[in-house]
């Protein structure tokens, strides 16, 4: 497990870390969440030694993190290091070596990734011949390269075109799946949802909300109410009709108290057979992330 407690770091002024403390587990994906400049880079750059806090603690299987350690990780850093001129086969096997794999493994296993990320036919090319896309799936490569059991990426679906961001999500739930501990930092927060079971959203340098994405949601105090009506008559809807945040011609939104019984408000509105469709449910983490950094 990744243990970071009670982080902090300042520059000059300005404070960087506060008290920053969440944990990763391994076999689970965790989305690092936060607005610009809340503190998600230098708390990943904190775990490779990067950066020295001031105060704090980083473990990792309740050991302190050292250069045995960090050889069986992997990061991806918000800007890219791989060097340009290049063939992109021959730098992952040159990774590898660094991570102290043998030529041969590091060679397996960078045609592998390759070949995972559609890029057999490009390994003699330098990394920079390729597209920005490409670049990143051997960006990602890199990190993956030593099998790594803690997994890092600060950003890692940037400039990604669909099929990139399906194909590096089903990589990093496979890595999972064989045991890592993967973080990931993004902005996709629907991206963020779909993958990941854990999520800890830091503002200004402090995590404000964190743990498992199903009972954060579960414990908002609010619920999302999606009605679609036969003939949009808002009217029909009674008491609930206040609670409408937005419509879309017959379809309204609507989001109400938790705890509030809306079966006898509903009532009337079924009755009448005027609802064609009607969902119930928690909200989106994109909303709870807005609610958390406001």
């Amino acid at each position: 497990m990744l243990s970071i407690e009670g982080l902090r770091k300042t520059y000059g002024d300005v404070v960087a870390l506060d008290d920053c403390t969440f944990r990763a587990e391994p076999g689970r994906m965790l989305g690092f969440l936060g607005p610009n400049g809340a503190g998600k880079t230098t708390a990943m750059r904190a775990v490779f030694g990067l950066v020295e806090q001031d105060a704090g603690t980083i473990t990792w299987r309740d050991a302190p993190i050292g250069f045995e350690q960090r050889q069986r990780f992997g990061y991806m850093p918000e800007t890219r290091g791989l060097y340009p001129k290049m063939r992109i086969h021959d730098q992952l096997v040159y990774l590898g070596r660094l991570h102290g794999m043998s030529a041969r493994a590091a060679g397996d296993e960078a045609e592998a990734l390759l070949a995972t990320f559609g890029l057999s036919e490009r390994t003699r090319d330098p990394l920079e011949k390729l597209s920005h896309g490409n670049q990143q799936r051997v960006q990602l490569a890199a990190a993956l390269i030593n099998r790594p059991e803690l997994l890092v990426l600060d950003e890692p679906f940037s400039g990604l075109d669909p099929i990139g961001v399906e194909t590096m999500g089903q990589v990093l739930r496979e890595r999972a799946r064989d045991g890592a501990a993967v973080v990931f930092s993004s902005h996709q927060l629907d991206l963020v949802e779909d993958l990941c079971e854990d999520v800890a959203i830091i503002r200004q340098g402090y995590i404000v909300r964190q743990g498992e994405v199903d009972q954060i949601k579960d414990a908002s105090p609010v619920r999302h109410l999606e009605l679609e009506l036969a003939d949009g008559d808002v009217r029909q809807l009674g008491e609930l009709s206040d609670r409408v945040v937005e419509q879309v011609g017959n379809r309204y939104r609507l989001m109400v108290p938790a705890d509030l019984d809306i079966r006898p408000l509903m009532s009337g509105a079924l009755a009448t057979g005027q609802v064609r469709r009607f969902i119930y449910t928690t909200p989106s983490l994109s909303e709870i992330f807005l609610e958390a950094v406001a």
